[in-house]
């Protein structure tokens, strides 16, 4: 009988201690969500690690381990996401793009060729703009604008001309965005508007490409020269409408599977409308905003701006200097000249720097001096040159050169080898742009030659060194597509099936490394974010298959299911 007694009292007990256990699990240590059922891959080291379960709560992760001990985090209200043999990872984090350009040609004309757009004829162009100033009910006077634009993919092999677009419209004014954006055509509409005639000089870092033989403008425009007509052409719309392409711009994003997008180079009207979102919580994707190097003396040591934090979703995460131009529309800065002709250029073409060497170094000085993080457009070789004397520059200056600055070298494309040997002495980051090798692979094989182009954005050679990189598609350059650019970075094929460096050729767990947790680090937040760990936000992106176990050439064709923000889903792909 005793037995009896005390085996019951016993089961109450333990009835009791279970229930208490229950309690716990469902009120305050539960968590919101559990993820398990496929194959969750953790970026938290040098090779794949992989997790059976990814548990979150309050919109950070709280637990990464196996299936069996994220169950006793299962609470009554606890999301079982039984992932069903697809692929967890973290959110894409942005290295370079523009995400305002993307949602401002929204509203513009796409003049991109194939595959990107179907523009492939400057009488294609016309019709875009025609299409455009129909669509939209533009007047005979309004400004008409188009983007992506590529002379090397015209069937005229040319850029077009003023000329070429008075004749569909001599009153509007036209405006070309070239896929680069470093150079436009304008119409002699926009030539008068912005008060460029013949008279006018190039000014130091740009150049108005004349009418053979005489000083006429011809239409193409290039570099610091486009500055006159960018406030023509970009004023803002009522924030209602800013606010609503915004969105757009957001969302696209998030389909891409991008958890941290970026706009890297902002003028003030932009910053206008990335604070509005903020303060009324229009963002839902962490924004890396970096104004540009020409409001320095107002915005660097001035207090206007708290760098490097968040509000709402909005940071400024340092300042954008444009150092040079692109490889594709060859106003690169390079050490050697171009192999082809350059249009505005008849002797030792090499590109051009859009600021002198003092002016690089004045920036650097106030940057360094202010703790502010400095971002750098660098194409060519020349142009880092100019980016290394700055950085020497400064910290000679400043008598310091340990202090951990992250300075970025965006694009870092056509190097040398003795450059890379630097950037790790003086731990440069390098963000590279290997969809340039699928877009204009066989074109820098022309412009470059075999060896540079076998060379352009080297990152094997780079993650080889124990140098941290990352990798971007400078949306709108190239479409915000992640896992297109992590098939670049592995396959690095051109668009005639060339293979362009093929020793540059990365892993796809090396790839991922640099769309997640190295691009965590190079905007300071690997603490946060760019791996599956506990403690950092749950930003997480389903994939319907594995990047690391599927045919290499079919990474790029690989789907985004889901994308997690915080927590919270952003974006689901109809099925």
């Amino acid at each position: 009988m005793k037995r009896q007694i005390y085996f019951i009292a016993f089961s109450f007990l333990a009835f009791l201690s279970c229930n208490q256990s229950l309690k716990k699990t469902t009120s305050t240590n539960a968590a919101d969500a559990i993820y398990y059922g496929g194959d969750i891959i953790t970026m938290e080291s040098d090779i794949a690690n992989y997790a059976e379960a990814v548990a979150v709560k309050n919109g950070k992760i709280v637990f990464v381990g196996t299936k069996a001990e994220a169950e006793k985090m299962r609470g009554n209200s606890t999301v079982m996401n039984d992932l069903q043999g697809k692929t967890l990872i973290p959110g894409f984090i942005d290295g370079h793009s523009h995400l305002t350009n993307y949602a401002d040609a929204l509203l513009q004309a796409d003049l991109n060729p194939p595959p990107i757009g179907k523009v492939n004829s400057i009488a294609g162009i016309i019709t875009a703009l025609k299409e455009l100033k129909e669509k939209t009910n533009a007047s005979d006077t309004a400004w008409l604008v188009g983007v992506g634009y590529d002379q090397d993919f015209l069937q005229e092999k040319r850029h077009p001309t003023a000329a070429d677009l008075d004749s569909a419209f001599p009153t509007n004014p036209v405006i070309l965005k070239h896929t680069s954006a470093h150079m436009l055509v304008a119409n002699s509409a926009a030539f008068n508007a912005a008060g460029i005639t013949a008279a006018t000089k190039d000014p130091a870092g740009g150049t108005i490409i004349r009418k053979k033989g005489t000083k006429v403008p011809e239409g193409l425009v290039q570099e610091v020269a486009m500055y006159a007509f960018l406030p023509l052409i970009s004023k803002p719309l009522p924030m209602e409408q800013e606010m609503e392409k915004l969105k757009k711009a957001q969302d696209y994003y998030a389909s891409c599977g991008v958890t941290t997008a970026a706009d890297h180079l902002v003028l003030a009207d932009k910053m206008a409308i990335f604070e509005y979102a903020a303060n009324h919580n229009k963002l839902f994707l962490d924004m890396e905003v970096l104004p540009f190097f020409l409001m320095a003396k107002e915005l660097v040591g001035t207090g206007k701006i708290n760098w490097g934090t968040y509000n709402h979703h909005l940071k400024y995460a340092g300042l954008k200097v444009l150092v040079d131009g692109s490889p594709q529309g060859k106003t690169a800065f390079l050490s050697k000249p171009y192999n082809t002709p350059v249009p505005g250029c008849t002797h030792d073409c090499k590109g051009f720097p859009n600021l002198t060497q003092q002016q690089v170094n004045d920036i650097f000085l106030l940057c360094y001096k202010n703790n502010v993080q400095l971002f750098s457009h660098c194409n060519g070789d020349a142009s880092i040159d100019m980016m290394i004397k700055g950085h020497e520059y400064a910290t000679a200056t400043l008598k310091e050169s340990a202090k951990d600055r992250r300075t970025v070298i965006l694009h870092s494309q056509i190097m040398r080898p003795d450059q890379l040997v630097t950037y790790k002495k003086y731990n440069l980051f390098p963000s590279f742009f290997t969809n340039h090798t699928y877009y204009w692979g066989d074109v820098h094989l022309a412009n470059l030659g075999k060896e540079r182009t076998d060379f352009l954005s080297p990152m094997e050679s780079a993650m080889d060194m124990g140098i941290r990189c990352t990798n971007h598609t400078d949306n709108i350059v190239t479409p915000s597509d992640q896992l297109f650019l992590l098939w670049t970075s592995v396959n690095r094929l051109s668009r005639s099936g060339k293979v362009i460096g093929a020793n540059q050729r990365v892993s796809a767990y090396q790839g991922l490394q640099a769309l997640t947790i190295n691009d965590a680090y190079e905007y300071f937040e690997e603490d946060s974010k760019g791996s599956l760990k506990s403690g950092k936000l749950a930003d997480l992106v389903v994939l319907d298959k594995n990047p690391l176990k599927v045919d290499v050439m079919k990474i790029k064709d690989i789907k985004v299911v889901e994308t997690i923000k915080e927590g919270k889903i952003i974006y689901k792909r109809n099925q």
